[in-house]
């Protein structure tokens, strides 16, 4: 059948699955948003308060269901308001499919009004990109983006679309099952499933005789599905399991194997017993260096095996001894077929030992803190929520302090971290998720970079529980600026904003609640999650400006050496 070209961008999109769109209307992309207005029974459009937070929120919609997120966006500004969405997704390998307009063909390169190079731009932050000129190619180029987007090591992947392109008439022909597409990366893609047996036998040989094994498990493993493969591993090696920032829901964090995350803020347990553990496994992760710290004295009693689906990842931070190129539900399958079943002593040492956690004190004037907070919010949902967050103290406090049992129930930016992405992206979670409870933990600082998103919420319906932890300043920044810069607090003081958050949220007709005593938690949590089935609510939670996020370890320090304590002087 003969169609127009932004008819076959709808009919290509609900071909690949793809029922939801986040977006913002604009001159190069009147034509697709026609075909949309036709196509309206069929696939979903909502449209945002600004194209970053579109890119959030479908960052956050594949985040939490593990389908291919879609965002469309016009030119030139519209498309580049796009790319520090993109760069977080690109960082946290979520796939993600950009549809942008551009001016039409003969316009291209002149300097138009409201044309960029989004292609030429974006190259750094995608997995791949495409202009498409030609009517005829359209279909196929949507169709390689979701393959592209979807497959070995996922990522976003954004098509340009010139406009008359968009209005241009071409046959059209559903996609052939018997005709599968070839990609740029084809044979990596399958590669991933070709394991060496060699460098398995190693890594078994490894388990086999270790005594003090050690699991870390990152994004990977819930990238792959692997979560069920991850805890028999972990059983049959008798291991205790930690999760990156990324892997978190990776592994049941109510399992007593679960000790915690390792890193910059991960608790005093993963830290001393990676500096104990003689087999160090790591799934599914970059050896990000908020992670290793110091890279000479990373597992320095330890053999390490790293498995991973990028190969480029093998050896660049740390050095392994063993490396496994896979999808890593591949590589563990094949584990589990031969390791035998281990019983070590030092595990149930490790896991029953007390090291002596920090526990967050509150102040006479805000005698709330976050633990309190996150930790009861916990309990009320029975760790069954999906958690997003923005960036800082708030993100680390939601990984610290709520025990997330279910995979792809924590939405954050990890590589990136990007302030700002919380809000969009606990849209996006939620639409496509609308059966959970969904949070976004923010703090005052990145709330403040993205609370136009509250109109989205609000406009759409979206029930999500916005939750304020405001402490009037910039926590993460001011925490490093005590500890590295003689407490020279430039800027990062923000009493001088005076929001009154209850007013601001009822200005977008959002019920908005405050937490300020003990006393609050309680009703306060459950009178927000019983609005929130049908209706979006916010909470400010009012903290002391100096409660930190402990333990922590220096940046380029040893993980085996953390904060536990941070004296703080008090004014008068």
């Amino acid at each position: 059948m003969v169609l127009t070209g932004s008819d076959i961008i709808v009919e290509c999109l609900l071909e690949q699955g793809a029922d939801t769109i986040f977006g913002y209307p604009g001159g190069a992309v009147l034509n697709i948003y026609d075909s949309l207005y036709k196509y309206s029974g069929k696939i979903r459009h909502i449209i945002t308060s600004h194209e970053q937070g579109a890119c959030h929120a479908a960052d956050g919609f594949a985040r939490a269901t593990g389908k291919t997120g879609v965002v469309l966006a016009t030119s030139g500004p519209g498309a580049t308001n796009l790319t520090t969405g993109l760069a977080t997704a690109y960082m946290d390998s979520v796939p993600l499919v950009a549809i942008t307009g551009n001016v039409s063909c003969d316009l291209l390169g002149l300097d138009s009004f409201q044309e960029v190079d989004i292609t030429g731009v974006t190259m750094p932050i995608t997995k791949h990109n495409f202009i498409v000129k030609h009517i005829d190619e359209l279909a196929d180029t949507i169709r390689l983006a979701f393959k592209i987007a979807g497959s070995g090591r996922k990522g976003p992947v954004l098509v340009d679309i010139p406009k008359d392109i968009t209005a241009a008439k071409c046959d059209y022909s559903p996609a052939d099952p018997e005709k599968p597409l070839i990609i740029p990366e084809m044979s990596k893609i399958r590669d991933i499933y070709n394991i060496s047996e060699e460098e398995l036998s190693k890594a078994l040989e490894l388990i086999e005789n270790c005594e003090k094994p050690y699991i870390y498990a990152g994004g990977g493993v819930i990238s792959s599905g692997a979560e069920e493969e991850l805890a028999k591993l972990a059983d049959v090696c008798d291991a205790p399991v930690s999760c990156s920032l990324m892997g978190q829901g990776a592994f049941d964090q109510t399992n007593r194997r679960y000790i915690g995350m390792l890193g910059m803020h991960g608790t005093v347990k993963a830290a001393a017993a990676l500096n104990e553990c003689d087999l160090f496994i790591g799934i599914g992760t970059r050896f990000s260096d908020r992670v290793i710290g110091e890279p000479a004295v990373f597992g320095r009693h330890a053999k390490i095996i790293h498995i991973d689906i990028d190969p480029a990842e093998f050896n660049k931070n740390v050095e392994a001894k063993v490396t496994i190129k896979g999808d890593v539900k591949a590589v563990l399958e094949k584990l589990l077929e031969r390791v035998t079943q281990k019983k070590n002593p030092w595990t149930d040492e490790l896991i029953e030992k007390d090291f002596g956690e920090p526990v967050q004190k509150g102040t006479k004037d805000f005698p709330v803190t976050p633990q309190a907070v996150i930790e009861r919010l916990d309990e009320l949902t029975s760790g069954n929520a999906v958690i997003a967050t923005e960036v800082g103290q708030n993100q680390m406090w939601a990984a610290q302090f709520y025990r997330f049992k279910n995979t792809r129930s924590f939405v954050s930016s990890g590589g990136l971290g990007t302030m700002g992405f919380g809000l969009g992206a606990a849209i996006g979670a939620k639409v496509g998720c609308p059966d959970k409870t969904v949070v976004n933990i923010a703090g005052d600082g990145s709330f403040a970079m993205n609370l136009n998103e509250l109109i989205t919420a609000s406009a759409h319906n979206i029930p999500i529980i916005e939750m304020v932890i405001n402490n009037s300043v910039l926590g993460m920044v001011r925490q490093w600026q005590r500890l590295f810069y003689n407490k020279h607090f430039s800027q990062t003081t923000l009493d001088n904003r005076h929001i009154d958050y209850v007013k601001l949220g009822e200005s977008f007709g959002i019920k908005t609640f405050v937490i300020a005593k003990n006393e609050d938690i309680e009703p306060v949590l459950t009178k927000a999650l019983e609005i929130s089935k049908t209706a979006p609510v916010m909470i400010e939670v009012k903290i002391d400006r100096d409660i930190n996020v402990l333990p922590m370890i220096p940046a380029g320090k040893p993980i085996i050496d953390p904060i536990t304590s941070i004296e703080i002087e008090r004014e008068g």
